[in-house]
């Protein structure tokens, strides 16, 4: 072949068949001008639309422009039903699934699944049939809240199946997850949570520390056992992390600090990563811009606990052995009166984070997308709009409510 003619490039090479331009959040942060490439179920390019490279999108691709932000996919940690259905209660995969399209309706592209304390069988039941969602890629993975927590500090949990740590069951129950299992809430003082600990990361799960009347210190030596049997494993994730912070916990008082503050210290040094419910009922606004300045950068996450009530009309709900009346918005236990759960949508409580919290628009959008996606080990399949990432796009009006969604490219 003659030295002066061109080698032909690879025209097997992707090419986007739809280009998102408008103000977006990026992993460098908010880009007036830019342009997200998709090709098929993947995000080919993200950038300045000024730098997109011309060969990437071709004159028959489509164009889709957005007055409004667009958004990475949002990812919940901890969900635990919407749109009538529950995790805990449901029938079965099919009537679950209906929660986790509620939710992705509004922008929740990726969610996990969380159930609460229930008796062993059920907990391996209802594991089976989450398992089933998640090898059918509608589920992130399997948050487990309970039953190794605090009765003090239960909150919507019920008493009856409440025990001491068993990490046998942990290991079971994991297996039966066949890998779907993030985390699992244990509370630092139950008999048996070092076990639990050990146990969660050997299975490749990440511990989240909460639902605790334990002390400062307490939390702050769960914390470290966390680390170092997370480091140990190389798991999906190096930190633990904090089930929604201040949330069934022993209170703060200026003579017993509590577990609270030793969570956001470990946060403030990148040592933990805090869940934290933004959604104007289960903290005060000014509690959640509190914790964004406290903690460490990429070290607070957004979630909206919420239950069956989520996107629902107030009334009478069920979330595992318990009845919940939900009046206003707000649901709480119909015996008792403690808060059990919530009923916003992801976008909701960003939305809150943002607006009313005063916390800035990025950092609020990462705690929403990129670090649960870290959590997880995932970040390099979803939680951010970047090239090699599922086109899981959330596009929202500029007061942040959903106007169009994406999940792998396709509009949901």
């Amino acid at each position: 072949m003659p030295t002066d003619v061109p080698v032909p490039t690879d025209l097997s090479a992707p090419t986007a068949d739809l280009a998102l331009r408008g103000t977006a959040v990026l992993e460098q942060g908010l880009v007036p001008d830019a342009l997200v490439l998709c090709a098929g179920e993947r995000i080919l390019w993200a950038g300045p639309a000024a730098h997109a490279p011309a060969e990437l999108l071709p004159e028959d691709s489509r164009v889709l422009e957005h007055d409004g932000l667009i958004l990475p996919g949002l990812v919940d940690l901890h969900c635990h039903g919407g749109g009538g259905a529950s995790f805990p209660d449901s029938e079965g995969a099919e009537e679950m699934l209906t929660a986790v399209l509620e939710h992705r309706r509004h922008g929740t592209t990726s969610l996990v699944a969380s159930l609460v304390t229930a008796d062993a069988a059920t907990l391996r039941e209802k594991v089976a049939q989450l398992a089933g969602l998640h090898r059918d890629g509608e589920i992130a993975a399997i948050h487990l809240e309970g039953p190794f927590l605090s009765e003090a500090r239960r909150g919507a949990q019920n008493p009856a199946h409440l025990t001491d740590g068993d990490p046998a069951l942990v290991r079971e129950l994991a297996e039966i997850a066949g890998g779907a299992l993030a985390t699992m809430t244990v509370a630092p003082e139950a008999a048996g949570a070092d076990e639990v600990i050990d146990a969660l990361a050997s299975s490749g799960a990440v511990p989240s520390l909460g639902h605790t009347d334990g002390g400062s210190a307490e939390m702050a030596r769960a914390v470290d056992r966390s680390i170092a049997a997370l480091r140990r494993r190389r798991g999906r994730s190096p930190l633990p992390t904090a089930t929604h912070l201040f949330n069934g916990m022993r209170p703060i008082h200026h003579r017993d600090p509590g577990p609270a503050l030793a969570a956001l210290d470990a946060a403030s040094r990148g040592e933990m990563v805090v869940e934290v419910i933004a959604d104007g009922v289960h903290l005060d606004a000014r509690t959640v811009a509190h914790v964004f300045s406290i903690a460490a950068e990429d070290c607070v996450v957004l979630v909206t606990d919420a239950m069956a009530a989520a996107g629902m009309a107030d009334g009478r709900y069920r979330l595992g052995a318990l009845d919940v009346t939900v009046a206003e918005g707000v649901a709480t236990l119909t015996e008792g009166g403690a808060i059990a759960g919530g009923t916003a949508h992801l976008v909701e409580v960003l939305r809150h984070a943002v607006l009313e919290a005063g916390v800035e628009l990025v950092a609020a959008v990462r705690a929403a997308s990129t670090v649960p996606a870290r959590v997880l080990g995932l970040e390099d399949e979803i939680g951010s709009l970047a090239a090699g990432r599922r086109a899981d796009v959330l596009m929202v009006d500029r007061a942040l409510r959903p106007v169009t969604v994406l999940r792998g490219g396709r509009e949901v």
